[in-house]
């Protein structure tokens, strides 16, 4: 298992669920290796090559094999907060923790939850020693969730997740007020982010990074995407 040290600015990759990006890359092989190890490790490739900080967001079910197989940062893409016992089909801390995961998102916006549920989340997430990106969809939401103790907020509009525009063309305003709400050091921004460009912007606005998906998990050539958004680091 690693030891590593978070460092800003950071690109974190959420993978999701995309078929890219889960399952089984080769299902005839003897041994069977995820998307989502292949994906990971053209990530680690990048941040090898370029020095750049890049953390992956993998499904549960694949966390611990990705953990085995690179050296960058692995987040959960959802813990509960719930200790041991009977809890069928929730995602325990501890667990995440002991394969290798550094930290978790939460609340993202495919996965919302109440406020109570999320500050008892990042409670527990912070008792086991993850690294919490909580997730909001303004600058306001953000305000009030950077309260319940995360280290990073990661403001999305939803209305530009996934779409072809970025939020640093598309709304601006909204890495602004976020970075004045919240200081510097504290504000990812993601939604429709594709390229460098997107990147340069953020930061430009005080951001301390981008969190993606689609941009880079459906791309024909995820390395050369990847190439292009660390460039936007410098």
């Amino acid at each position: 298992m690693y030891i590593w040290r978070m460092e800003l600015p950071i690109i974190i990759v959420n993978f999701k669920l995309y078929e890219q990006a889960a399952g089984n890359a080769d299902p005839e092989a003897l041994v069977r290796v995820s998307s989502a190890v292949e994906l990971a490790k053209v990530h680690e490739r990048v941040a090898k090559e370029t020095g750049a900080n890049i953390a992956v967001a993998v499904n549960a079910v694949d966390l611990a094999q990705v953990c085995n197989n690179v050296e960058i940062p692995v987040f959960a893409q959802h813990i509960d907060p719930i200790s041991y016992g009977s809890y069928t089909g929730h995602v325990l801390p501890e667990t995440v923790r002991d394969v290798g995961v550094i930290g978790t998102l939460l609340n993202h916006a495919e996965y919302q939850i109440d406020d109570e549920v999320l500050r008892q989340s990042i409670d527990r997430a912070k008792d086991v020693g993850l690294y919490v990106v909580a997730c909001a969809n303004d600058a306001e939401a953000a305000e009030k969730i950077v309260g319940y103790g995360p280290d990073l907020v990661a403001v999305e509009p939803p209305e530009l997740i996934g779409g072809d525009v970025s939020v640093s063309v598309a709304d601006p305003d909204v890495i602004k007020k976020s970075v004045e709400k919240l200081g510097e050091g504290k504000v990812l921004v993601g939604a429709g982010v594709k390229n460098g460009e997107d990147v340069r912007i953020a930061l430009k606005l005080g951001a301390s990074g981008v969190l993606l998906a689609s941009g880079v998990t459906t791309a024909e050539n995820p390395y050369e995407v990847l190439m292009d958004l660390v460039s936007g680091l410098k």
